[in-house]
């Protein structure tokens, strides 16, 4: 509904900011940012919450000083409804990632709906697009599937500064990953550039306005969304081009914004400006702003996951990811993260993070706990024997199909 033409667009506010003022400077920046006029005040607005992970990781998925200062700006304004849109993954919890990352808190406490987009009282449609797709069509050839409720409202995405594995930054464009794909979104991995540029695409065209409010108060790098390293950077950016607001993310961490394939793809298709040369910036000076020198790296598991898609192993992806194999690879990613990388490694860093200025903020929400889940070490071994043997057989009976189907061929 907004086209490639909107108010605000080659935009980027940024502000410097600190516990103590940080929910305020949401909505201060919201103004610089000009948000009135990219989000229609006689329409409901949807706030397309992160969750990442379950388990609260610094960096890893919406701040609820985030959420709180938007939510605060939109009410004091007098939007008329402003509702919290979650999706789940098939590797991640939502329901426990809004408590475990204190968004329920926040929400329950301004009075906001929470919408749990894949559970069965949200109703799916095809989604005809008015242009062609790069991708998403090749992608689902029976049709792409977006939640019904999405129709006629304007949405603000809310993402963090981070890297990503697939993606090399992950910002507003790839925070709508969840919210318009089914569970099957993870086929689109080996495409998900040219997937992200579509999603952005479909936003324009069904959301009355578009926004980002990023938080880079913590920031990770490495092997984002989850197992990174983390950085206080003391940064929010606010934008309604997603292309801009994410370009100048991936420049802050430290990156040229138009060698990474999704904000160029959606800056030559004029969804925005992908072009630091061309993109405003208000608030802060950049200059003030050393850049951070952030690196994208991966993980055992998504090395794994790059063979299928890329590399030896993709012959294998139809069977290993689209048949019933596929939960081989949940159960992968699951005990990787959970089992092995939280307990550790991350959990050591989750609690020098709660003891920095960021980390007592977060904590002070809600009941003052912040649930870091533990894991025995002998459940541990058990789990990396089980997803040896359950990635091992998957391949075995993988390479034992595919081998069948060739024979059938030439039979």
């Amino acid at each position: 509904m907004i086209g490639t033409d909107f108010p605000g667009k080659g935009k980027v506010a940024v502000l410097r900011t600190r516990p103590e003022t940080v929910v305020e400077d949401v909505g201060r920046l919201m103004e610089m940012a000009g948000y009135r006029q990219a989000l229609p005040q006689d329409h409901e607005t949807i706030l397309k919450v992160n969750v990442s992970w379950q388990t609260w990781y610094p960096g890893c998925s919406s701040t609820p000083w985030q959420i709180e200062g938007v939510i605060q700006e939109l009410q004091a304004a007098g939007y008329p409804r402003v509702i919290a849109a979650h999706n789940d993954t098939v590797v991640v919890d939502s329901r426990a990632g809004e408590f475990n990352n204190k968004h329920r808190y926040v929400t329950d406490k301004y009075g906001l709906e929470n919408w749990h987009l894949y559970e069965p009282q949200f109703e799916w449609v095809r989604y005809e697009p008015k242009e062609p797709f790069l991708v998403l069509d090749r992608v689902y050839p029976e049709g792409v599937y977006i939640p019904r409720d999405f129709y006629g409202r304007s949405i603000i995405q809310l993402p963090t500064v981070k890297t990503h594995v697939f993606t090399t930054i992950t910002g507003a464009m790839k925070n709508a990953f969840g919210g318009l794909l089914s569970r099957k979104r993870h086929w689109t991995h080996s495409v998900i550039h040219e997937t992200v540029v579509d999603l952005l695409q479909i936003q324009q065209d069904i959301h009355t306005g578009v926004f980002a409010m990023m938080d880079g108060t913590f920031a990770g790098d490495g092997p984002g969304p989850r197992a990174m390293r983390v950085h206080e950077k003391d940064i929010l950016l606010a934008s309604a081009d997603q292309v801009a607001i994410d370009a100048m993310s991936a420049y802050l961490q430290g990156f040229d914004p138009m060698t990474i394939d999704f904000i160029r793809l959606g800056h030559e298709r004029g969804l925005g400006v992908g072009d630091p040369d061309e993109i405003e910036i208000v608030g802060i000076d950049l200059k003030d702003i050393p850049r951070f020198g952030f690196v994208q790296e991966d993980t055992f598991a998504s090395k794994g996951q790059k063979m299928i898609y890329h590399g030896w192993l993709k012959g294998f992806e139809g069977v290993l990811l689209r048949t019933p194999l596929v939960p081989w690879s949940y159960w992968a990613s699951n005990v990787y993260h959970n089992y092995y990388w939280y307990p550790f490694v991350g959990r050591k860093r989750v609690e020098e993070a709660l003891d920095t200025k960021w980390g007592r903020l977060f904590a002070s929400y809600g009941n003052g706990e912040v649930v870091m889940p533990g894991v025995d070490p002998g459940e541990v071994q058990k789990m990396a024997v089980a997803g040896a043997v359950a990635t091992g057989g998957a391949l075995f009976l993988g390479s034992r199909l595919l081998g069948g189907l060739r024979s059938g061929r030439h039979a």
